[in-house]
């Protein structure tokens, strides 16, 4: 392998793209709903600690009536292209109808006030579709879904500038109402929701381990400021907000109670309670629930865990306060009270509660806020180094203001996130020396904080170490000595089964297939079933394949089902790519030259497309006009399907498949195709 070729990272751009198919929906288009890969890029063990607020956002589809002069004179879509548009949020419980059935609805015009636009209607004259214009601007701004006749879900283009910026679930559907202020295709705020909904929410994304899903769940500090608390208690739920916005990547990232394909349940919690005016010199009454608790089914059994406190903010919005517990064994630690009606003198675990802690931690956080602040605003190196390092030093001391551990653990990894970050990004290079410490100085007898630590320390001292005249051969010693000292350390660890995954790779880079193989069979053995785990079996599958005849199935970017081994009798090259990567597209032209040349042989490429965004792969291949098929699945070069199948983990990829369906080459390099090609075609292959 060609090192310098090969990308692991995967930073995804947004775009905006219409798709005309005369009647377009809101957002992602006709048969696009909420995309799950529209998280923040996950990335890779050189760079995988990059702020938290670096997120990639989802496409929009502005064309509304392509072809058009207005709604009320343009010619009405088919039944089968008004049914093909889905709501831009995913989940939505609305009547769908069998591609063979579409035909026998019928769509007619809005008969409702100085509304103009179509419904849908079933054979037997249900209603299942209303796409409206409401302002009389020719242009659809509400697209309406029905379950039996009754609407329960609605996309709204509030604005009228051709991109939704409000979601409502209805009737059946809940009382959720969404906003999407920048029009992202993804909800930055609830306008309404209820406590159940706001616990489903909170399964949704720990199963997701989506932060961003989680954000607009927790109130506020606008809202705190609503609610009329005293000062102490304002000071107090403030502080259990940032955590909770800060901390919940971490615990969604290493929970394992709530599976990939945990559903929600229920929401238990004692009848609501109100604290009265002049409670804690409060200057309202407010209605809470404490100890409220989220109830989720999944393929491993029912499972349970704590909430917490939920604040009503409006007559219909609640909204959470901290981080969610999650229990050994899916059991909560229930029932022992809460941020309002617990007395002073025990927390939530039943561990004597220091005011004086309480309150350091209060003035720490506020302390650290203001740092933030000052961060946003620095432009000189040197101002914003002393700022890092002073807030560096805030986290520490949060550390050791911690009452419970969950706390503890929190500002730890907020501590090692600081340190990772600034020292990588230069913008506190001293971090680096700090951080190393970190392990030793605050994980105590935890085993899991300092794999955390140490394994940080690895990467950044990694990157630091790759300056321009660095010798890149010493460079790669010591990271691959780095890394076998770590996993002899912390075997079981986490973070373990990204570094075998990285020994692995770099074995592959030097073509030595078989120490690789040991590495990958090593995560497969002590992570079954963990994502690094499916990536190692993966890649074992990739490595031993030379000779034997692979199958894999998927879903084209046009929607249509995929077998390779529907092929069969053609020799196929498999090219994995994405957008960013550079070397891909070079790869690109030399496969449309290839596959001019041997038309006659038969040759097929399958491309398949790890980016983050559909949209973005969408996007270039409209305008490079790549005439091989594409694959396409959620989840990134990480974590999608198509990449877990042979375990392909750095850019470009390719593998060179006979006639026969056998593998011939597991990785193949774009100069290398043509010589191969041609054994196929003269039949040495």
């Amino acid at each position: 392998m060609d090192e310098n070729r090969h990308f692991q990272a995967s930073p995804g751009q947004s775009h905006y793209e219409a798709q005309s198919v005369g009647l377009l929906g809101p957002a992602s288009g006709p048969g696009l709903g909420r995309s799950e890969d529209f998280l923040s890029p996950k990335f890779t063990e050189s760079i995988e600690m990059m702020d938290r607020w670096q997120h990639a956002s989802p496409i929009l589809a502005i064309g509304l009536l392509v072809g058009m002069a207005t709604v009320s004179h343009a010619a009405a879509p088919t039944p089968e292209k008004a049914l093909a548009l889905k709501p831009v949020q995913a989940g939505v419980d609305y009547e769908e109808v069998e591609p063979a059935k579409q035909s026998q609805c019928t769509v007619i015009d809005i008969d409702q006030g100085n509304w103009s636009g179509w419904e849908v209607l079933a054979k037997d004259g249900t209603l299942l579709r209303r796409f409206a214009d409401t302002n009389g601007d020719q242009q659809i701004d509400l697209w309406c879904y029905f379950k039996f006749g009754v609407e329960v879900y609605r996309d709204i283009d509030e604005n009228f500038n051709g991109k939704t910026d409000q979601y409502r679930w209805l009737a059946t559907g809940g009382t959720r109402w969404g906003l999407d202020q920048d029009e992202d295709g993804l909800i930055d705020a609830w306008k309404q929701i209820s406590a159940e909904e706001v616990t489903a929410e909170v399964v949704a994304a720990l199963r997701d381990k989506d932060a961003e899903r989680f954000a607009p769940l927790v109130i506020s500090q606008k809202e705190i400021g609503t609610l009329g608390l005293g000062e102490a208690k304002k000071k107090q739920i403030g502080a259990l907000t940032v955590a909770a916005i800060r901390g919940f990547g971490d615990l969604a990232k290493q929970q394992s109670v709530v599976a990939a394909d945990a559903v929600w349940v229920q929401f238990a919690a004692g009848t609501p309670g109100v604290v009265p005016t002049g409670t804690e010199e409060s200057t309202r009454d407010l209605i809470v629930y404490e100890n409220a608790l989220a109830m989720f089914d999944q393929a491993s059994g029912g499972g349970q865990f704590m909430v917490g406190t939920l604040v009503q903010v409006a007559p219909a919005t609640w909204r959470v306060v901290s981080l969610p517990v999650l229990g050994e064994d899916s059991v909560p630690l229930a029932g022992t009270g809460g941020n309002f009606f617990t007395p002073d003198t025990a927390t939530a675990n039943g561990v004597m509660n220091d005011a004086a802690a309480v309150r350091k931690t209060q003035d720490l956080v506020t302390s650290l806020e203001a740092v933030d602040t000052q961060l946003l605003a620095a432009n000189a190196p040197a101002s914003i180094a002393l700022l890092q390092e002073k807030r560096a030093g805030i986290v520490e001391k949060l550390i050791g203001a911690s009452v419970t551990k969950e706390d503890r653990e929190i500002w730890f990894r907020q501590l090692v996130d600081t340190l990772s970050v600034s020292s990588q990004t230069g913008a506190y290079p001293a971090g680096l020396e700090r951080l190393k410490t970190v392990s030793r100085r605050f994980a105590g007898d935890d085993a899991r904080l300092s794999a955390y630590a140490d394994y940080q320390a690895i990467s950044a001292d990694y990157m630091a170490r790759q300056t321009p005249d660095a010798d890149f051969a010493k460079v790669q010693e010591w990271y691959i000595g780095a890394l076998a000292r770590f996993v002899e350390s912390y075997p079981r660890a986490p973070e373990a089964a990204q570094a075998w995954l990285n020994l692995a790779l770099s074995k592959e880079f030097e073509d030595k297939d078989s120490e690789a193989l040991a590495y990958y069979r090593k995560v497969t053995d002590l992570f079954p079933g963990a994502d690094a785990g499916e990536i190692a079996a993966g890649a074992v599958r990739r490595l031993e394949s030379v000779g034997r005849q692979v199958d894999l199935e998927g879903t084209t970017l046009k929607g249509k089902a995929f077998r390779l081994s529907d092929l069969r009798g053609k020799p196929v090259v498999v090219h994995y790519w994405a957008t960013w990567c550079e070397p891909c597209k070079q790869d690109m032209k030399q496969l449309r030259r290839l596959l001019a040349s041997y038309q006659r042989a038969g040759l097929q490429v399958v491309g398949i497309n790890v980016d983050r965004n559909k949209s973005d792969a969408e996007r270039y291949l409209q305008q490079s006009q790549v005439p091989w098929l594409q694959l396409f699945e959620s989840g990134g070069l990480e974590g999608s399907r198509l990449a877990k199948a042979f375990g392909v983990q750095t850019l470009p990829t390719m593998m060179l498949i006979g006639p026969g369906g056998k593998v011939i080459r597991h990785n193949v390099r774009a100069a290398e195709l043509q010589s191969e090609l041609e054994k196929i075609r003269q039949g040495g292959k």
